[in-house]
């Protein structure tokens, strides 16, 4: 490793030269104008802030004054009349009625005489009158003489609208210092509302991450009450959170505006912030805030923008001044990197891959070289996989021939094992079975019948019906296939066919007694085929039976002897015309012979016996 970092070639000097000489001037300066803007802009940000709060609090004050101004006239109105005697003239709650609907911001409007009816007037759709006698009811406790009540901000619960209530006392009596009744006004939020609202239709997270300032409006306590995202005020959430709501809870009663940076927590991170805040003061106890914040990082991008395109025009100087390197480079490179591809397609089994190297250098003499070399793999390839379906077929003409020599040795079961192989085969192609699977299936059923070369001719070619000693010999012809194929390891894949193809559904079979799933599907497809087999030929015990015949007995075996979906394949290979008579012999009407590769696994369970008298074994 440390000789490749000793040994530094010459053009990668040079490079590395004209990259300090041309991007450090180019980079500084870059640097030291971007700051300089940076403070400038954030400057002209923050004036911009505080102007911008101080006009909101002012449009505040300016509604609230005017509703001030309303209560506060009307309850002059009934001084000067004499008190509220007029109200309770014909036609008066109408008239009350209509100004309550006539102005959009007048939600609700009550005059409560002291110790008489009051009269009330709201808008039934916005605020109900229960919650309506709530807040005329907190105004009244907390009214004095000649004194005006200006509630904080409040959700009303039935419209989810924000409001605030305002109410004065009307003075009467002899020396004009009784309060005789109240007049009561409930004032809409929305234009306060508006009033911070952005001309976007952005969420505040979107307006911080485009840099511009979010607008909002707290009471006294530092909870929202007006807010960009609605959802904020209307669940009045705390923003005391924010250092600079924290600052005007403070000092808001003091300070009429103020310029403040502050630090929040965004997504985990602390975010450098613009800030300003301003007091609207409705009335001397109900203060409200109006707050502006702003991503110091996203309002400066445009100093961000400069300092990256200050970075790419020195990236497009150096690139120019190094282009002919780089090419240059490019040219020594590419043959190599052809070579590599190259090698990694042919590593990944594609020998037909050749590339083309275009040089007179040793780059041009490798690369015929590699190509000779691929040339030379694709035959060797060839030859093994010539050499591999050369053995395939050895092997399987081998057991071929074995599995002929065990039928030879009795007239009446020549060709007795070719054909339960493809009676399973086409079983298992009806039963939607691999390839594979039905590869070793085809091997299982040729040599199902090996462990008969055991078995002595005297009692294998017996022409008259077996004894009992005689019976339990040949049923060793299972175990005595087991022993002589599973020292072989490639064969261990084909076993249970001939091992367990007596085994019964019922557990009744031989030579383990399994029953049901345990065993093998190769198995219980090589009982059933042979079974088939053994009634549709002629044997010295019994006759061939019609193919319908046999189809029909073997059905009444399902669920004792025979798997009832190996048989139904079986019935459909028949029926299908996949299994036909042929010359007086039943067998499959086209031999298949799937090539697949095979693995040795373990042996599975076993399976079932033909539904013929247990004197005579196919």
């Amino acid at each position: 490793m440390f000789e490749r970092f000793r040994r530094v070639r010459l053009l990668y000097i040079v490079l590395c030269t004209l990259l300090v000489v041309g991007l450090v001037p180019l980079g500084l300066a870059g640097w030291m104008l971007s700051n300089r803007s940076a403070e400038e802009l954030r400057s002209v940000e923050g004036r911009y802030q505080a102007q911008l709060v101080q006009d909101k609090a002012r449009q505040i004050e300016l509604y609230g004054q005017r509703y001030r101004d309303v209560v506060t006239g009307l309850a002059r109105a009934f001084e000067l009349a004499g008190g509220v005697r007029v109200i309770g003239e014909e036609g008066s709650d109408a008239r009350l009625q209509k100004s309550v609907m006539d102005d959009p911001n007048l939600l609700a409007l009550a005059i409560l005489p002291v110790g008489s009816v009051p009269h009330v007037a709201y808008k039934p759709d916005v605020i109900g009158r229960e919650e309506l006698n709530e807040r005329v009811g907190e105004v009244l406790a907390r009214m004095s003489k000649r004194g005006l009540v200006v509630t904080r901000p409040q959700l009303i619960r039935s419209s989810q609208e924000m409001s605030l209530t305002v109410a004065a006392p009307v003075m009467g009596g002899a020396d004009g210092e009784e309060v005789v009744a109240a007049v009561a006004a409930v004032i809409s939020f929305n234009e306060v509302f508006a009033a911070v609202q952005q001309p976007t239709s952005k969420s505040e997270r979107e307006l911080l991450e485009q840099g511009l300032p979010v607008i909002f409006v707290v009471d006294a306590a530092g909870r929202a009450v007006a807010h960009p995202d609605p959802r904020v005020a209307y669940a009045e959430r705390s923003m005391l959170d924010l250092k600079i709501v924290q600052n005007w809870v403070e000092t808001g009663t003091q300070v009429q505006s103020l310029l403040e940076p502050f630090t929040a927590e965004r997504d985990g991170q602390q975010m450098a912030m613009l800030g300003a805040y301003a007091t609207a003061e409705l009335d001397t106890g109900a203060l409200l805030g109006v707050i502006a914040i702003q991503d110091e990082r996203a309002a400066l991008r445009s100093v961000t923008d400069m300092r990256k395109q200050t970075f790419l025009i020195s990236l497009l100087a150096a690139t120019f001044a190094l282009l002919a390197g780089f090419l240059f480079a490019k040219q020594l490179t590419q043959p190599v990197r052809d070579l590599a591809d190259a090698a990694g397609r042919i590593a990944s089994g594609n020998l037909a891959q050749r590339i083309q190297v275009r040089s007179r250098t040793e780059l041009g003499e490798l690369g015929t070289s590699f190509n000779t070399m691929t040339d030379h793999l694709e035959q060797y390839v060839e030859d093994l996989r010539r050499a591999a379906e050369e053995n395939r077929q050895l092997f399987v003409g081998t057991v071929k021939a074995l599995a002929a020599a065990i039928d030879g040795k009795d007239r009446y079961t020549r060709g007795h094992s070719e054909r339960v192989a493809r009676f399973s085969i086409a079983i298992a192609e009806h039963m939607g079975l691999p390839d594979a699977e039905i590869e070793a299936l085809r091997i299982s059923a040729l040599l199902h019948d090996v462990g008969k070369i055991g078995i002595d001719d005297k009692v294998l070619k017996k022409p008259a019906k077996l004894t009992n000693e005689e019976f339990e010999i040949m049923k060793t012809h299972p175990q005595k296939g087991f022993k002589i194929m599973s020292h072989i390891p490639a064969m261990r894949e084909f076993l249970p066919g001939m091992y367990m193809h007596h085994e019964m559904i019922n557990g009744e079979g031989y030579p383990q007694g399994l029953r049901g799933d345990e065993i093998p599907m190769q198995a219980r497809i090589v009982s059933v085929a042979d079974t088939f087999d053994a009634m549709t030929t002629d044997r010295p015990y019994q006759k061939a039976m019609e193919l319908d015949d046999a189809l029909a007995l073997i059905k009444t075996f399902v669920g004792t002897r025979y798997d009832e979906r190996v048989v139904d394949a079986l019935v459909e290979a028949c029926e299908s015309g996949r299994i036909n008579a042929v010359g007086g012999r039943l067998r499959p009407r086209r031999a298949v012979e799937p090539t697949v590769e095979h693995t040795a696994g373990s042996v599975p369970p076993p399976v079932s016996e033909p539904p013929v008298e247990q004197t005579q074994i196919a």
